[in-house]
């Protein structure tokens, strides 16, 4: 599997389950989007590298999005959410790749 794959999924559940939770109003929503993009990625992930660093990655995605809650008082919730996705990414990409 693509490596891009998984990566994709991390970003569509991180952005999406923020997209779903502020464009309905219902938090558990956006919830569901997230782990939707998790589990997605989880899959992929371990197809490509293992159940091991499949569970690290989504230990990131999970982190991430719980950090972006702190992170958005100091520089508001886009960016905050933008920047843990893309921390995610560089994440999958560099561990979320094929083994050897």
């Amino acid at each position: 599997m693509n490596v891009l794959i998984p990566t994709a999924a991390s970003a569509a559940g991180l952005v999406g389950g923020y997209k779903v939770a502020r464009a309905t109003g219902v938090r558990p929503l956006g919830g569901v989007a997230l782990a939707a993009g998790g589990v997605a990625a989880f899959k992929g992930w371990q197809k490509n590298a293992g159940t091991a660093r499949a569970a690290a990655l989504t230990a990131l995605y999970l982190g991430s999005f719980g950090y972006s809650h702190a992170l958005h008082k100091k520089i508001g919730p886009w960016p905050a959410v933008l920047a843990v996705t893309g921390a995610t990414a560089v994440g999958s990409l560099a561990l979320g790749r094929e083994r050897s």
